[in-house]
């Protein structure tokens, strides 16, 4: 029989996992209590990367603030970007052109794509599967010069401005994109050839990391998080934005809760995606690409959010603002933070060796949760 010391037996270990190690995608310090190879308790410790970004943000101007928040989940900077933009148009009530709100749609597709392609590919290797790595990043890679040609940057784009995007899309782009859409429904079922029927990536994630509806709702997760566990949460369908109720496309849900219910709902929403640049690529309206604004932007007083979808859940800007040139205060909600508050309770009782597969499907970017 062990002894009670503390929260603690006799005959525990407490091991540091991080804050740098290979399995934590960055620099995240989680402390776990362990009892043979069984987990009894484990602490995130955060902050090593924080940088004020809230605080930052209250000192930069409306049109500014924008693309600090680039990095911040730097896997969706645009969508980052966009709720930014959204909640100053709100604020301004500034009437978006038909034109900026496909291409903002667009571009946060093939971000969302570009993301679950990278996660896809670090989670397998994570788990022991290395080839799935080469081939996420072979599609990924022709998302970035899509990107690259009409942005001018690879992964923090900086393209959203308040009133539409920054400039018109490179004369190359609907064909570029044609291009990638043929590649990718030819590549895709590789995908599932290579891991989601493999058995032993199948016995690594089946009814590991189960989180419950009722627990996802009670911490808060959202995005393949929450969908995985049952919730509905998208907020394309809940609340759509920009060019989102033009399209139709399938919130995806799984009801299993554990780590291949995550797996799942992001393999599905790849096919999803697919479906809404699709829809869009060959009616992309003729117009402007941004309205009409003044060069100093005031918020009126008053309190302002948004809320999008980025690739790892609800992401939300809220500002309170005096009337002046800068917001009083800003708070964003990241949905790495939420998410990562459910790590506890899905691994208690659970083996050292699955936490890799808990954490992978959590997604975790980790400025996203220090900022």
């Amino acid at each position: 029989m062990f002894e009670e010391i503390g929260t603690t037996t006799e005959g525990d270990l407490i091991i540091n996992v991080g804050p740098q190690h290979p399995a934590t995608h960055g620099v995240l310090h989680l402390v776990i209590t362990l009892n043979g190879e069984t987990i009894k308790k484990l602490e995130p410790h955060l902050g090593y990367i924080h940088r004020s970004i809230e605080k930052m943000c209250e000192s930069l101007t409306y049109r500014q603030f924008i693309y600090v928040t680039s990095r911040m989940d730097y896997l969706s900077a645009h969508i980052n970007n966009q709720a930014c933009a959204l909640v100053v148009e709100k604020g301004l009530q500034i009437e978006v052109p038909d034109r900026a709100k496909v291409i903002r749609v667009l571009m946060a597709e093939l971000t969302r794509i570009a993301s679950h392609e990278l996660w896809w590919g670090a989670m397998a290797m994570d788990i022991g599967a290395f080839t799935p790595f080469f081939h996420a990043f072979r599609e990924r890679e022709t998302i970035n010069d899509i990107m690259e040609e009409t942005c001018g940057a690879r992964l923090t784009m900086n393209y959203m401005v308040p009133g539409g995007v920054m400039q018109e899309l490179h004369p190359n782009f609907q064909k570029k994109v044609k291009e990638f859409i043929k590649l990718f429904r030819l590549k895709v079922h590789e995908y599932e050839e290579l891991l989601t029927g493999n058995i032993i990536f199948q016995n690594r994630m089946k009814d590991i990391g189960v989180l419950s509806k009722e627990d996802a709702i009670s911490y808060g997760c959202t995005g393949p998080v929450g969908r995985g566990s049952g919730v509905s949460c998208d907020i394309r369908k809940l609340y759509p934005y920009d060019a989102y109720d033009k399209v139709q496309f399938d919130e995806v849900i799984e009801t299993a809760g554990d780590s291949l219910a995550r797996y799942m709902v992001r393999i599905k929403e790849l096919h999803q995606s697919i479906s809404i640049i699709e829809q869009l690529i060959d009616n992309i309206p003729e117009g402007d690409y941004q309205a009409k604004t003044k060069a100093v932007l005031k918020l009126p007083k008053g309190e302002f959010y948004q809320r999008v979808e980025t690739a790892r859940g609800e992401f939300g800007v809220y500002i309170v603002s005096e009337g002046g040139t800068t917001p009083h205060r800003i708070k964003f909600r990241s949905p790495g933070f939420s998410n990562l508050s459910a790590l506890n309770h899905m691994a208690k009782g659970s083996k050292l060796g699955d936490l890799v597969a808990m954490m992978g499907t959590l997604d975790l970017v980790i400025p996203d949760i220090d900022r």
